[in-house]
């Protein structure tokens, strides 16, 4: 049900128990205690939403592009005890946001959450700044979805013309923006058809994990079960083995991210507050099985790990794949399955992204408010939204035109400013919702007794995981190793602040709940 209520009786917005007819979604959203009129077109099914999120995710791709950190880390067993343990926290994560979730399904999420779970004199200024983290951490990480099929489309041209193309910066950089031009004209022109295409990305996502499993567990000859699961290899150049492996951490946890797009899409499916929470742990779980079993094999079938990290095609599982196949035009249709997938990645991370934006927007809490609150009324998506979001991850693509150190440490704030989103709501939920909820409050998705341990469980592991998200992967370090992901945050957060304090505050009253 959308029926959610204040926690707290003080609150001037409405505190009346949920009752236990079923309006449509429709009433519910036009009800007292969320205040909105549907304005978006409730197109996507459970499985379209589900798959909408198991490719924003795309946890198997995603190994492909960041395994070198795990290797450089740990070795082998860096990644493979890195990925059970991501897998398991992430889990916790993701049970604790669709508890929430299921409490309040809107397109703001996290930012919405917290503002219904805070005390009084938190609210507004403890939901606005998760709004502004999270709308930030979503930016960065759909551009680096685009950005990682962007250089994939570059060097496959450098994979089938070896010793005639010289890959230049510039072309890189168009090729980046080609998926986000892409991406932002299916979001607009096509949105009727966006539950069928992220429908067709699903299958893309299974149907191309078998293939390059078998031909991975089938032409690559093999490590043994030693060098998977038992020889330790630290190359980083960090001294303490310890910390090494934790930095490895970061192969594993970027994999895990964007699940929480199912909860920016309650607006536009029926029974958000039983589908949401599905589709968010569902695609964890999905992804997470498969994840493994492709890292299993990926890591039985490296070979020499040094002639992958020098590869002239800049990806290691690209060399990869054509020392399996000794065959371009074989690895060219292995490469285009991560590639496609990392566009559809992109297309799904710019309809989550754009209706968190819009989400804020109408909720006052954005500059020209106003303008990116609306949604066209014959296309019924919020066109502003998606043109900005689009316009500033191309804007981004100068940095990487002058700069490629300048470029990716604004991408190196993705985990960071993910992982700082998830974990507000968790916190508010786990200190005072707990406690002031009532069991009719709850909505269908609901951890019960669990839930104080799986929240705990959940902050825990996103304590950890930002910390070391936040070390370099090399040690010595220098302008061109360092990660910058605490600057970028900062930057943000500085800006964010400057706004609030000058302008915001004088029109943002929080979301109504």
């Amino acid at each position: 049900m959308y029926s959610s209520n204040s926690i707290d009786k003080d609150d001037k917005m409405s505190s009346e128990k949920p009752t236990t007819s079923s309006p449509s979604d429709e009433e519910t959203l036009q009800a007292p205690e969320i205040g909105y009129t549907e304005e978006l077109r409730r197109d996507f099914s459970i499985w379209s939403l589900g798959s909408l999120c198991l490719c924003l995710m795309g946890t198997w791709e995603a190994l492909t592009s960041v395994v070198a950190a795990a290797l450089t880390n740990g070795g082998a067993p860096c990644l493979f005890y890195n990925y059970i343990i991501t897998f398991l926290g992430t889990i916790a994560v993701a049970c604790s946001l669709a508890e929430i979730a299921s409490i309040w399904p809107t397109a703001g999420g996290q930012y919405h959450w917290v503002h219904a779970l805070a005390p009084p004199s938190q609210k507004r200024l403890a939901s606005w700044f998760t709004g502004l983290i999270s709308i930030g951490g979503q930016i960065v990480l759909t551009a680096s979805a685009a950005f990682a099929a962007g250089l994939q489309f570059q060097a496959l041209i450098t994979l089938n013309n070896p010793d005639s193309y010289v890959p230049a910066r510039w072309q890189g950089m168009l090729f980046y923006w080609l998926v986000l031009l892409y991406s932002a004209a299916v979001n607009i022109w096509g949105s009727k058809v966006l539950p069928h295409t992220n429908l067709a990305s699903g299958v893309i996502h299974v149907v191309g994990f078998v293939a390059i499993m078998l031909v991975m567990g089938i032409m690559a000859p093999k490590h043994s079960a030693h060098f998977v699961f038992v020889e330790f290899s630290n190359t980083s150049g960090w001294s303490n083995d310890g910390v090494s492996w934790l930095v490895g951490l970061l192969s594993t946890v970027y994999p895990f991210l964007g699940y929480d797009a199912a909860c920016h899409l309650a607006e536009e499916m029926p029974r958000p507050a039983r589908n949401v929470p599905l589709a968010m742990v569902g695609s964890v779980l999905v992804n997470g099985v498969m994840g493994l079993g492709f890292a299993i094999m990926l890591l039985f079938s490296l070979g020499d790990l040094n002639d992958l990290l020098t590869s002239p095609l800049g990806f290691p599982y690209m060399q990869l794949f054509l020392n399996i196949t000794q065959n371009r035009a074989g690895a060219t249709m292995l490469v285009l399955i991560v590639s496609l997938v990392a566009v559809a990645a992109n297309a799904a991370g710019c309809t989550s992204t754009s209706r968190t934006f819009w989400a804020f927007a109408r909720d006052d809490a954005t500059p020209c408010s106003k303008l990116f609150s609306r949604v066209s009324p014959r296309l019924k998506v919020p066109v502003p939204a998606i043109v900005a979001v689009t316009v500033v991850q191309m804007l981004l693509g100068l940095l990487y035109l002058g700069n490629s150190t300048a470029f990716n440490a604004v991408l190196s704030m993705a985990i960071l400013g993910m992982y700082a989103s998830y974990i507000l709501p968790i916190v508010y939920m786990l200190v005072y919702g707990r406690r002031k909820l009532g069991k009719g409050e709850f909505g269908p998705f609901n951890l019960g007794r669990a839930g104080m341990l799986l929240n705990a469980v959940a902050v825990g592991w996103l304590v950890v995981a930002m910390v070391f998200s936040t070390f370099p992967s090399l040690e010595p370090v220098t302008s061109q190793n360092m990660n910058y992901a605490v600057v970028v945050m900062g930057g943000w957060l500085v800006i964010g602040t400057v706004y609030f304090f000058g302008w915001g505050r004088k029109k943002y009253v929080g979301p109504v709940v």
